[in-house]
Order: structure tokens, then sequence, then C-alpha cells
């Protein structure tokens, strides 16, 4: 399969960051992790939001299935994560394994049947207790000046990135984002945040009891 990041790997974070690092400052307010958790990241990319956990003094593990993101997140945290090129679908982790698993700006590209399938497979390797929080589009009305502007960059790029992953992206849209997909994998909502006027949501959940 074709590497859909080949050509923008390099200038992902020059480009994406600034709005990123806000998204990652968020998500820390909404869990804040303890030292010797484990913890993962599907979708990892360039290893930027693993890079923010390292001055916790977890067990870092990250996965995607970009060799040319995971060529930068090798380069950028060294040999003390643990990184797997390979599909979230499948992922080589023992049950109940994680304290907490991030994904952030990721369900929303994949194709459809293997969004569940990944929420799945979060469920497996997640301990009772343990919790995930999910980052992404958030369909709806933004709710202002600002809401519009960043629902105006996000379409655009979503339309840059291709055929395949607008067409991914219009479909997540279409079914509610996060709320309805979290609900039928299994997760029950701990918090909710939705940011820049609208258009993006952070979700914190864990499983059902």
């Amino acid at each position: 399969m074709k590497d859909p990041y080949q050509l923008t790997a390099k200038w992902y974070d020059n480009l994406f960051e600034p709005i990123n690092k806000g998204l990652r400052l968020i998500g820390l307010r909404m869990f804040l992790p303890k030292a010797g958790m484990n913890i993962l990241d599907v979708g990892c990319g360039t290893g930027a939001f693993l890079a923010f956990y390292q001055r916790y003094k977890c067990n870092l593990y990250g996965i995607d299935m970009s060799p040319a993101m995971m060529t930068i997140a090798r380069e950028r945290l060294g040999t003390g994560v643990n990184l797997h090129l390979g599909s979230a679908a499948d992922m080589p982790y023992e049950d109940d394994f994680f304290d907490f698993v991030v994904s952030m700006l990721v369900l929303h590209e994949m194709d459809p049947p293997l969004r569940l399938e990944v929420l799945g497979e979060i469920n497996r390797v997640l301990k009772p207790g343990g919790r995930v929080l999910l980052i992404d589009f958030n369909p709806g009305r933004p709710e202002s000046f600002e809401g519009w502007r960043a629902k105006a960059t996000i379409l655009l790029s979503e339309i840059a990135a291709g055929r395949r992953h607008f067409r991914n992206y219009r479909q997540f849209m279409s079914i509610g984002g996060l709320s309805d997909l979290v609900e039928a994998a299994g997760f029950a909502v701990v918090k909710q945040k939705i940011v820049a006027g609208g258009p993006l949501t952070l979700i914190l959940v864990e499983r059902k009891t």
C-alpha cells in the first residue's frame, strides 16, 4: 500500500504543530499521566505526542502505518520509545496492557469499517480502569468566527489530502463524528471538550462497566 504521507511527512509538523500543540495541552488537563504508566499513541505520526509525554517518565509505545512518519518519529524519540510500523486494527500488544491510550486526528481518515476494528483493538489492550483520549473533528455548526475559520482550514486540508482521505472525512462527519463510534465500540464518555470555536473535540472515555 502506498504511503499517503511519503511526500508530506517532513513538513507535517511545520504546518499543523501550532494547532496540535494546543490540543495536547487541553488533553493533558483532561488526563494527567503518572510515572510508570504504559501509554500508547495510536496513529503516532511524527511522534510529537509521545515526545510530549516523555517528561512524565512513562513507558511509551506508538503505532503507525506510515513509514515516512515512523522515520521521523524514530529520529525524534530515540531508542527509549517502543515504536511499531503496522496496522492499529491488529496491534502486537497484550490484552489489558495500557493505562492510557491516545489517538489524535486519526479515526476520521480511516475507511469506515476499519474504525470500529481499531477501537475494538484499543478496548482489548486497555487495562480495566484505563482511559482513552480521542481527538478529532467535530460535526455541527461552528460557534464563532474563529470556528468558521478553523472549519474552512480543516476542509481545505482534508481536500488537499486526497480523494480517499476526503471521502472518509465526509463520511465521518456525516455519522456524527466520535460520539456514535465510542458508543458502538463499548466505551463510556468520562469528559468531553469542544474547542476552536466548534470544529474540534476531545473525548476521554473508559470501558463500560
